[in-house]
């Protein structure tokens, strides 16, 4: 089961770093809260080793504007698979990737 779960998690990875390549990824806190609040964002992912403060302050926005949320990973997972260095918070702004992140987030839920 964990082998499953493993899979699952360098699947995200590897979308986010296509993503990355393909220019439809911010990344950082900042950045992040400007594509929430421009409506840009389509997905938001929150880094699980994210401050309890940072997890409340995404949480609260994406509830605002109406912007899905998911808590995945560690902070330098989420910075390595974009080839940098550890990101908290991330936000896919291209509809078909946002998509198929989420899918594979939602598989990984379920296992």
């Amino acid at each position: 089961m964990e082998a499953k779960t493993a899979k699952k998690s360098q699947k995200i990875c590897r979308m986010l770093g296509l993503a990355t390549k393909a220019r439809y990824l911010v990344s950082g806190g900042y950045m992040t809260e400007r594509a929430i609040k421009s409506g840009t964002a389509k997905l938001v992912i929150v880094a699980e080793d994210a401050s309890a403060n940072t997890r409340k302050s995404f949480s609260d926005a994406c509830n605002f504007y109406q912007v899905p949320i998911y808590f995945f990973g560690i902070s330098t997972e989420l910075g390595q698979a974009m080839g940098k260095e550890a990101r908290v918070s991330l936000a896919l702004t291209d509809t078909g990737f946002a998509v198929a992140v989420r899918k594979l987030l939602d598989e990984e839920a379920k296992i």
